[in-house]
């Protein structure tokens, strides 16, 4: 498990904030509030948000969609000495995609306790067997992250709640 103190160095923390405006956008559309941003060498090179619902696209993830576009700008599948920033922590879909693209390290705020593949739910860059690990980190701008989602999923069950009932 990630040590929540992990990450918090200023440059990180700018980082996440960055990948928490990503959030902001998708929650504007709609969508649940993740964001993220891929980081070389100091430098924010792509960044993305949770899409799937508009793009009709379940891998449309913020971490997918930042990775692909890493990948667009360097011209390379692989993304060595990269570092992603992302508001949740990664599912297993994620996270097999950042072992794929080598990234060397991935920081994330909030721990998601149902689909979490970084130590909520499972560890897949501890798991011995494959063959790429990088570092992990989490808990990094946490409380505003999670407060976010938590103020997302208010604001959907209050409207649900305003709708007609069938029957």
């Amino acid at each position: 498990m990630p040590s929540p103190e992990a990450g918090m160095e200023p440059e990180g923390a700018r980082y996440m904030r960055l990948a928490l405006e990503q959030a902001r956008l998708a929650w504007a559309e709609g969508e649940v509030p993740v964001g993220a941003v891929v980081v070389k060498d100091g430098e924010v090179i792509a960044s993305g948000y949770n899409q799937p619902i508009g793009r009709h696209d379940p891998s449309a993830h913020a971490e997918i969609v930042a990775l692909r576009a890493a990948a667009d700008k360097l011209g390379n599948y692989r993304l060595p000495g990269c570092e992603l920033y992302v508001t949740l922590e990664p599912c297993v879909m994620c996270s097999g995609a950042m072992m794929h693209a080598r990234l060397a390290r991935v920081v994330y705020a909030a721990r998601d306790p149902k689909t979490g593949a970084c130590g909520s739910v499972l560890d897949l860059f501890q798991e011995t067997r494959l063959n790429h690990h990088a570092e992990v980190r989490g808990g990094l701008l946490a409380d505003e992250a999670g407060a976010m989602l938590k103020a997302f999923f208010a604001e959907r069950r209050a409207a649900a709640r305003k709708l007609p009932q069938a029957g």
